[in-house]
């Protein structure tokens, strides 16, 4: 097919784009677009994929910042915020004035309604308190009129007009007297099966004898030594200390009291059965305090920068206390002259507890954490230090040596993992009951105490309950268990008096009572 001929418009249509074309190549116009094509695409690549993948954050903005619990930062829990324990009503969460940084300690007296959680509740614990106090030496007064009338010698013409009293007991007596007539009162109570004042199987736990009566962990637990009185101290490790009246009517609301006399942990409590109003208190601080309840105080009758780990009295001598002070170091501090005359060092690490001997107030024992427990006789002092009667080894620290209510056995609790009891002449024969005794670092030490004769030792149990120790057997016998326990029972006190009735205290600060079934 012939080419069709162009028009004159069209020649030159196709000359303009020859030429165009010959300009641009000598311009290099193509390859400068070509270029900034190129550039463009770059950019939009560059944009799109900083959304997709942000640039990495600046070092030197605030990190963020990890919640954690009070527990993990060493911070004691605060009841006004939170609940420390989801298991216990709030209701029974008592408030606490301890704070994150524990105040320094006031070196002096404090005001007993300064130092109350709940102020309007002071009255009623010094009523309280008061009243079994008065109840107390009421009782022993007429038991002393009845032995005294006995001693009435008749004088003049024997027409017993003119009477005269005998002589009147004085304190160790007194003391003496009573220790026999507790004995009678336990022999009363004994099985004729066993020997022993009750059966383990008796004694329950009831949900009306719990109560939380401080904020966090118990390091120590008594009973006032009173009869037909149900009155308990506790102290924790945040310098509280707690009353709880178990006979407290229901009108008077929980029976319990809170007060924070100390700026460390609680390590002992002391109370006189002569003298119910008065309450002797250590602290790690090294501090201890006398709760006066009828002057409404707490003053201070010692204080040094040494952290004191145990604190006891002797049964016979209200006058001075014994107290275990630094690095094995035994001090005792006299009430009549307000300083420390004598002092030892009995040990080569902290003393973590010390008893006497019921029978003999002279015979004392310690424990310690180097791994021994020594029975000392307070008579026999050499060149200012004493003699050792005897010393008991374990293979870790040793928590804890008790002597029963007969005073012939004694009993030791050690972190390696045994009960120990001693006995026979001079305590020599010694033998180990396997215990776990491994309570880590949130609860406090287990130590294994006796119960109302030489029959049984109570001691806590890591699975929420509590281990009965024949000493006869040498092993376990029994297990108190009950489904109203929610925590691990770790520290205990048996009733002076009332036989059965045994409390166990907590790492969250509740208190367990048993008490015994008259029905088994």
């Amino acid at each position: 097919m012939a080419a069709q001929a162009l028009t004159e418009y069209e020649r030159q249509r196709l000359e303009n784009i020859r030429r165009n074309d010959e300009m641009m190549a000598a311009l290099k116009l193509q390859s400068k677009a070509s270029e900034l094509s190129a550039a463009s695409k770059r950019q939009r690549v560059e944009t799109k994929s900083e959304k997709v993948y942000p640039k990495t954050k600046p070092k030197n903005e605030t990190p963020m910042v990890l919640r954690r619990s009070l527990r993990a930062r060493g911070i004691p829990p605060d009841a006004k915020k939170v609940v420390d324990d989801p298991t216990e009503p709030a209701t029974k969460i008592r408030k606490s004035d301890t704070k994150s940084k524990p105040s320094p300690p006031v070196l002096g007296p404090l005001e007993m309604i300064e130092v109350c959680s709940e102020r309007e509740s002071h009255r009623s614990l010094i009523e309280s308190i008061l009243g079994i106090s008065n109840k107390s030496l009421l009782c022993r007064s007429v038991k002393d009129d009845v032995k005294d009338s006995n001693e009435i010698k008749t004088e003049g013409g024997g027409d017993g007009s003119c009477l005269k009293m005998g002589p009147i007991d004085n304190y160790s007596n007194l003391v003496k007297r009573e220790t026999e007539e507790l004995t009678c009162d336990i022999k009363d109570h004994k099985h004729k099966n066993d020997g022993s004042c009750l059966k383990p199987a008796s004694l329950v736990l009831n949900a009306d004898n719990i109560a939380r009566v401080v904020p966090g962990r118990i390091m120590a637990v008594r009973f006032f030594p009173c009869r037909d009185s149900r009155m308990i101290v506790v102290g924790n490790k945040f310098g509280d200390v707690g009353f709880w009246n178990a006979d407290h009517e229901a009108e008077e609301g929980n029976g319990v009291y809170l007060y924070h006399p100390h700026s460390g942990p609680i390590s002992g409590i002391s109370i006189q059965r002569h003298a119910l109003s008065k309450v002797y208190t250590s602290c790690y601080d090294g501090f201890i305090r006398l709760m006066d309840a009828e002057r409404e105080m707490f003053d201070l009758v010692y204080h040094n920068e040494d952290t004191i780990y145990s604190l006891s009295q002797q049964s016979n001598d209200a006058n001075c206390l014994y107290f275990a002070e630094g690095r094995g170091g035994l001090r005792i501090w006299d009430k009549r002259t307000g300083n420390c005359p004598m002092e030892w060092t009995l040990h080569e690490d902290r003393i973590n507890s010390i008893d006497f001997n019921v029978e003999n107030c002279n015979i004392m024992a310690t424990s310690s954490s180097d791994g021994t427990a020594c029975i000392w006789d307070l008579r026999s002092v050499n060149a200012e230090k004493l003699e050792t009667l005897m010393t008991i080894s374990h293979k870790r620290a040793i928590h804890s040596a008790y002597f029963s209510p007969s005073g012939r056995f004694l009993a030791t609790t050690s972190f390696d993992d045994n009960v120990g009891i001693s006995g026979g002449v001079n305590f020599k024969d010694f033998s180990l009951i396997p215990h776990d005794n491994q309570t880590g670092r949130w609860i406090s030490s287990f130590r294994a105490i006796w119960g109302w004769d030489d029959s049984y030792i109570f001691i806590g149990n890591m699975k929420r309950a509590v281990d009965v120790i024949s000493r006869a057997h040498r092993k376990r016998v029994f297990v108190l268990q009950s489904p109203n326990i929610s925590a691990i029972p770790c520290r205990f006190d048996a009733h002076p008096y009332d036989v059965g009735i045994l409390a166990a205290a907590t790492s969250g600060g509740q208190v367990y009572m048993w008490t015994m079934n008259q029905d088994i």
